[in-house]
């Protein structure tokens, strides 16, 4: 398999299953595939943060929000992978229930990742609510 077949991989399998483990309240599958190294930031449709204190602050709201997920659905519409980095960008379709409230909603999300020990790890995420 060649870096970029691996990569996708990767993308369709553990980081689409820490999403759906998110979205159902349960945040230590997504809190693992991210970077322990710094620079590390979330430019997010809830709050932007910085440094990896902040982010385990993120993940852990998230996580005492978000349950019953219904549906999550990543619409990959690029990505690449050169070396060490790669990044994907793509719509994040879901429905969950958010602070107890039944909730569909569609992200714009473009994600930044880097290997680390032979891993991919997040390092970087933007994600924005699509609106008609």
């Amino acid at each position: 398999m060649t870096d970029h077949d691996d990569f996708l991989t990767w993308v369709k399998t553990a980081l689409y299953e820490a999403e759906l483990a998110l979205h159902n309240g349960d945040a230590p599958p997504r809190r693992a595939l991210w970077s322990r190294n710094e620079p590390v930031s979330i430019l997010g449709a809830w709050r932007n943060v910085y440094g990896r204190r902040e982010i385990d602050e993120l993940f852990a709201a998230l996580e005492k929000s978000f349950s019953n997920c219904t549906s999550y659905v990543f619409e990959l519409q690029a990505y690449d992978v050169s070396g060490d980095m790669a990044y994907t960008a793509g719509l994040e379709h879901t429905s969950a229930s958010v602070d107890g409230e039944p909730r569909t909603y569609t992200l714009r999300a473009t994600q930044v990742y880097r290997r680390e020990d032979g891993e991919w790890r997040v390092a970087h995420r933007h994600g924005d609510t699509v609106t008609d």
